[in-house]
């Protein structure tokens, strides 16, 4: 079974190296961040130069690899071999020779440690894949969803000894999306930057990452809830002047998402704010929102939302809508869930 990255690094961290590692998966950031950590760590600096090897998978067949994996360390009582973009390494696609990876990650040496970063998913039933997960460490790096990226926000600035403010972590979330090496490089650049003792606000999100704290998605997200068509239509327009950094899709992700949890609020009966964040899987902060969208719009203009929602969605990607634009789209959206 595979291994969770907690776990993993757990183990590296106290020089517990196992000699073969699989990583694979769509998440980049995991495997990256252990793979670095092994290259910086698996090895004394002066054993480096004549026992680390970094191979990059366009580059390399398995038969270099194993070339490589089967010497024998010189001055040192190990050596490390890692294969970055392990997925585009030649000879994967054939039988016969992936046999000769598996026959070597069966009988591994001990004196090597043997780094797989593949880019993507890995077939687990095949036998070479099930061989690494038994002799060695089998990584599976899965994308977060959606509504877990606030969480994972949080956690990385606690594990960096740092407060930040619903609304800063609110504003990464919908500007940068589920990237976590994005996130992870915005929040070192804040971070690095900050003040003895300082949290991370909104402004200060504005200040190092440049998103906008009164014209952005979650702002119109909040004009539209509280039915403020004054602040719903201004940041509309700044959009319509600034199409390159506020693309319509994002907006109407982000704006069906709410209105479907909308939906399902409506059907909960036990709508305190503790259950109401259990079901709907997201921070309590949040869930005031969903009380002034009850508040604001019934069930029937909640599920009319939701179609004019899928309506704007087809006339962006072109279905139904002809030439029109995306200013207009919005426009005629925003006004069609106020009125």
């Amino acid at each position: 079974m595979p291994q969770t990255f907690d776990a993993i690094w757990k183990d590296v961290k106290k020089n517990q190296f196992a000699p073969i590692y699989l990583l694979a998966g769509d998440e980049p950031f995991y495997i990256d961040q252990l793979a670095s950590y092994l290259e910086e760590n698996a090895l004394s600096p002066s054993a480096r130069d004549f026992n680390q090897f970094v191979l990059y998978g366009k580059d390399t067949s398995i038969a270099t690899l194993l070339g490589h994996a089967k010497r024998y360390p010189m001055l040192s009582d190990r050596q490390l071999v890692i294969v970055k973009e392990a997925q585009d390494m030649q000879g994967l696609d054939s039988k016969d020779t992936v046999r000769f990876l598996e026959d070597y990650i069966v009988n591994p040496l001990d004196s090597t440690i043997l780094v797989l970063c593949f880019k993507s998913t890995v077939d687990e039933r095949k036998a070479w894949v099930k061989a690494a997960d038994k002799k060695g460490v089998y990584f599976s790096s899965k994308k977060l969803y959606d509504n877990k990226i606030p969480d994972w926000i949080a956690a990385y600035c606690h594990d960096k000894g740092v407060k930040i403010s619903p609304k800063a972590l609110q504003m990464l979330t919908e500007f940068i999306g589920n990237d976590l090496k994005r996130i992870a490089n915005e929040l070192e650049k804040i971070i690095l930057n900050l003040k003895a003792d300082e949290s991370i606000q909104a402004e200060t999100v504005e200040r190092f990452v440049g998103v906008s704290r009164e014209y952005n998605n979650f702002e119109l997200q909040k004009a539209l809830i509280q039915r403020n068509t004054e602040r719903a239509n201004r940041i509309a327009y700044h959009f319509a002047k600034n199409p390159k950094d506020n693309p319509i899709q994002p907006t109407l992700i982000i704006l069906y998402n709410f209105f479907s949890k909308l939906l399902l609020v409506h059907s909960i009966a036990d709508k305190s704010e503790r259950n109401l964040a259990s079901e709907l899987g997201v921070n309590p902060f949040f869930v005031k929102d969903y009380l002034a969208g009850v508040r604001n719009y019934s069930l029937d203009k909640t599920a009319q939302v939701i179609k004019y929602l899928r309506q704007a969605d087809a006339y962006a990607k072109g279905v139904d809508g002809g030439t029109i634009t995306d200013e207009i789209i919005l426009k005629e959206l925003i006004f069609k869930i106020l009125h």
